[in-house]
């Protein structure tokens, strides 16, 4: 069996963009090139990758098979060529990171700029975005925030992320404050749609070792955006649960607060995620090992608002 890396490379990139003319773009070849490596491809290998139509290219499954296989090679090779290069001391190559938004753009961000500045010769594709992102299409790390699922992932705890019930000072005076998780049920509530129990709250036991505690909300607001929902909130729309790192600074200047003191719903915690491979890249071991001193004992947000005491809610505002 004869082919090409040249081949395989191009036809990787056809996956990767979804098309022949995207692929031909990002690579600077013209369409009939690439038709043709990978019709080269095609005949090496004795089976049809792609099944070409006037709409487009579309993998076959043995096509999508291929490409997971030769992902995984083409990794591996990337890896034995950085350790090489990189045996000076230096980290070098490159690092794909996939991320939630407003995690990723006010705290990941920052970290990861200020690792990469120490490392001339790292290369950082940093990509953000609320859908969970699949490590099999070439990702070196994920961060992740809540409960794992995927078993075939390996997984390091970076912090915890505790979550508050809270609102503006402009609805607790408007609509009173819930005295009870029961009360909330009565109240206008902002929801999130990324997640599938996102109906659902979850709070802490009532007694330490006791069972958790939950409750089905109907939303009047969703969205599937932490920010934009801190920002309904803010807008006086209704009451939410919100990861403290999204609502530090709000909580701080008073634009929100605790609307349910001494209530706290199940935190979720920050995981740093990669394959599940017996070597882990000295990049990747170097970046988690960073992002730990970074977040793991005081993170930031917890930083931010330890600066000033989150406000309480305001004299005179009555609780359901």
């Amino acid at each position: 069996m004869k082919y090409r890396l040249d081949d395989i490379l191009t036809f990787l990139q056809v996956m990767e963009t979804g098309s022949i003319s995207a692929a031909a773009r990002q690579m600077g070849l013209s369409k009939s090139v690439i038709s043709q490596r990978i019709a080269d491809l095609e005949a090496a290998l004795k089976t049809r990758l792609l099944q070409r139509s006037t709409r487009g290219a579309v993998p076959t499954e043995t096509g999508i098979a291929f490409s997971r296989h030769a992902r995984a090679a083409m990794r591996q090779l990337d890896q034995a060529a950085e350790e090489i290069a990189g045996q000076d001391g230096g980290l070098c190559g490159s690092l794909r990171v996939a991320a939630p938004m407003t995690f990723g753009t006010h705290y990941l961000g920052p970290a990861l700029f200020s690792f990469i500045e120490r490392h001339p010769q790292l290369q950082l594709a940093l990509e953000l975005d609320d859908r969970l992102a699949d490590l099999s299409t070439g990702y070196d790390l994920a961060i992740r925030i809540g409960r794992l699922q995927d078993s075939s992932l390996a997984a390091r705890k970076l912090a915890t992320s505790r979550r508050m019930v809270c609102c503006s000072p402009a609805y607790a005076r408007r609509a009173g404050l819930p005295a009870t998780i029961e009360d909330l049920a009565g109240h206008a509530c902002i929801g999130y749609t990324n997640v599938s129990p996102g109906r659902i709250w979850r709070f802490e036991p009532e007694k330490a070792g006791g069972p958790s505690r939950s409750l089905a909300i109907r939303s009047r607001i969703v969205a599937n955006n932490g920010e934009s929902m801190r920002d309904a909130a803010i807008a006086g729309l209704g009451i939410s649960i919100l990861p403290v790192f999204i609502i530090a600074r709000a909580l701080r200047d008073g634009r929100l607060v605790d609307a349910l003191p001494g209530v706290r719903p199940l935190p979720d915690t920050i995981y740093a995620l990669y394959p599940q491979n017996r070597y882990l890249p000295g990049k990747v071991r170097a970046v988690i090992d960073h992002l730990l001193a970074q977040f793991a004992d005081a993170p930031p947000w917890e930083r931010l608002l330890d600066t000033g005491a989150a406000p309480s809610p305001e004299q005179g505002v009555q609780r359901a």
